[in-house]
């Protein structure tokens, strides 16, 4: 499946559990005679990974397990826990055990709020992680980490019950069994996402990344009447008014949330499109091809009522607002 749909304004990588617990040798899966050889062979595509998503802007959010040495709830159970069958309790609080991997600790580093602690499988469990997304924007999550049939495979099975897209990144997922993680992928791709890997991930993030136009913003109309173009907007065909910045010219201006907004200043007979909006991602990139193709413009960068922005005229001599939201001169 083509990750084109995805949009990476609402996307987000999910490292789940990259602890020396799980990973490193001297963890406790190794010292209970796992091979993390195999489990460590995700740290060096995630190494390359992780920073062009955060270089890129889109969230990466980490996950650590971390358990108690007495565990009051766990101890109620009747059967052994998963705990019991390795030679010690792992990722203990404040130890060791329970850090993030040495080679990808200081990508972590760089924004210790988007690390959420967890307390069994599941990356929504109980934590924050899912307020979290939503704060965020997020619809569509790149999962990576370990391990593949524990706490991976419980976090998608949780983000698809929530309604998330899910990508899973498969040479950036590793388990303890490769008969099991075949079989868990093939049911991921049935049910709960799709497959994909870091090389395809990059792919779409280069993509994504170029400069182009995000979405319609705005339709901009001059009207002759201000209080009669209202009424006809609102009265009869329902429209509703949004709150809105004024002019910097100071013409009278009124926005809707259907998407067009109105100015005074038409003359009988005079052209009724002012201007229309679209927002991009990166406006200084875009602009400078634009330049560099000849286009004219009606104003360069400046800071708008949305965000940097720049005028230009289409072929027909349009007048085209192109603004980045949250970018500035």
């Amino acid at each position: 499946m083509s990750l084109d749909p995805i949009d990476p304004r609402s996307a987000a990588l999910l490292v789940i559990d990259l602890q020396n617990a799980f990973i490193h040798e001297q963890g406790t899966l190794g010292v209970s005679g796992v091979d993390t050889d195999r489990l460590a062979s995700i740290v060096p595509p995630l190494k390359t990974l992780i920073p062009r998503f955060q270089e890129a802007g889109l969230p990466v959010i980490w996950t650590k397990q971390v358990h108690l040495e007495v565990d009051a709830s766990r101890a109620k159970k009747k059967l052994a826990s998963h705990t019991q069958k390795r030679k010690r309790i792992s990722a203990i609080e404040g130890s060791w055990d329970a850090e993030i991997v040495d080679e990808l600790k200081p990508f972590a580093e760089k924004n210790p709020t988007w690390v959420v602690t967890k307390h069994r499988f599941g990356a929504f469990h109980e934590t924050r992680l899912e307020m979290l997304l939503k704060m965020l924007g997020t619809r569509t999550l790149f999962v990576t980490g370990a391990t593949t049939n524990a706490c991976v495979e419980t976090s998608i099975r949780e983000a698809y019950l929530r309604d998330f897209d899910v990508v899973a990144l498969s040479d950036c997922i590793s388990g303890v069994n490769a008969d099991w993680e075949a079989t868990a992928q093939r049911v991921w791709t049935q049910y709960f996402g799709t497959l994909a890997d870091s090389a395809e991930a990059l792919a779409w993030l280069e993509e994504k990344s170029r400069p182009r136009t995000l979405r319609y913003g705005h339709m901009l109309l001059l009207v002759e009447d201000m209080e009669r173009s209202v009424r006809f907007y609102v009265d009869k065909l329902g429209f509703d008014i949004r709150p809105a910045k004024p002019l910097a010219d100071g013409r009278a201006f009124t926005a809707f949330h259907q998407g067009i907004a109105l100015v005074d200043g038409r003359e009988a007979g005079h052209r009724q499109v002012d201007h229309i909006a679209f927002e991009v991602n990166d406006v200084r990139g875009l602009r400078e091809r634009l330049k560099a193709e000849g286009v004219d413009f009606f104003q360069d960068l400046h800071d708008g009522p949305y965000g940097l922005t720049v005028y230009i005229a289409d072929p027909d001599g349009t007048k085209v607002e192109l603004y980045e939201v949250g970018a500035s001169a």
